[in-house]
């Protein structure tokens, strides 16, 4: 396992990192149903408490937090690991996109539905340089049944969302290409990790592939491994947390498995990257509750607008 220092631990599931140019990293809290900022020695300030479930977090081009708020997930033990279980807990109404203000505070509602369709359980979220977010609807699991998800593009002052892809089998992790071009999507449950090629900011050509949702099929993992979010790194290669393997998955854009990455705790769920050089990772072990630094041997790619993270 490649050596990694524990930033700070006691969370309660954490996901949806985002390394700060002060050096913090902003973290949620979903079954706690907070968003945090963590300081390099550890200590944890809570910033927003969350209605629902706080799940993939990004700046957005007015320095505003956009939150994928799931909507809610039920949690248990298991050989001594956090883990999200079946269902959804009392009072859950749906999914929703959130805008926050770091400055005065306001939490706003962006979007509940795309068209007629309600979304579910958004899971993660990125910007690209036009200032429009892609983001993934996990779907729900429930004991006997699963509701499909989907791939999205909107705008972040509420006028337009679109659904790119539909349906996917529990579309998580999203990313984007160096140049922008390609929108690249992690099921969890199939460890499949798809391509979008875009055209035009939310529209992408499906005309030459055969998936049901119109996507290009990067790669796909042997034995039981299931992916959560990624990040790219300045390279292109899509850097994917690995569920039950407990690693990350480094992918070249022409679906190599370049390696995998031990981190340690069966329930890894996401990665982003910090530091003046964008050289270290931040991982969230869910599972055991603790964000952990680990120095990369790639700088990661930088994040549209996360210069914004200045702002206090």
């Amino acid at each position: 396992m490649k050596q990694h220092r524990i930033v700070t631990e006691g969370l309660l599931f954490p996901e949806g990192p985002v390394a700060c140019a002060d050096g913090t990293v902003l973290v949620v809290e979903m079954q706690r149903k907070t968003i945090n900022r963590i300081r390099p020695d550890g200590r944890v300030e809570v910033v927003f408490d969350i209605d629902g479930a706080p799940n993939g977090l990004a700046f957005g081009p007015d320095g505003a937090l956009y939150l994928c708020n799931n909507g809610g997930f039920l949690f248990h033990k298991v050989d001594g690991f956090n883990r999200g279980r079946p269902g959804v807990p009392e009072g859950y109404t749906g999914g929703r996109i959130d805008r926050l203000d770091l400055v005065t505070g306001e939490k706003r509602t962006l979007y509940t539905h795309c068209g007629e369709h309600a979304l579910v359980g958004p899971n993660d979220i990125v910007f690209d340089a036009h200032g429009g977010f892609y983001f993934t609807d996990f779907g729900k699991l429930y004991p006997r049944f699963r509701t499909n998800g989907g791939l999205y593009y909107a705008l972040p002052d509420g006028s337009k969302i679109v659904e790119i892809a539909y349906p996917l089998i529990t579309p998580n992790g999203v990313g984007l290409s160096p140049d922008g071009s390609t929108v690249y999507a992690a099921e969890t449950e199939t460890a499949r990790l798809w391509a979008f090629d875009l055209t035009a900011p939310g529209v992408f050509d499906r005309r030459t592939n055969q998936a049901p949702h119109g996507g290009r099929l990067v790669c796909g993992l042997p034995g039981y491994q299931r992916f959560d979010s990624l990040a790219v790194d300045s390279q292109g290669n899509i850097c994917v947390a690995t569920l039950s393997t407990g690693c990350i998955t480094v992918i070249r854009p022409n679906g190599e498995v370049l390696s995998q990455v031990d981190t340690g705790d069966p329930v890894v769920t996401n990665i982003c990257f910090g530091g003046a050089d964008l050289r270290k990772a931040y991982i969230t072990h869910s599972g055991r509750g603790q964000l952990i630094e680990m120095d990369w041997d790639i700088p990661g790619l930088p994040l549209a607008f996360n210069e914004a993270s200045r702002i206090k």
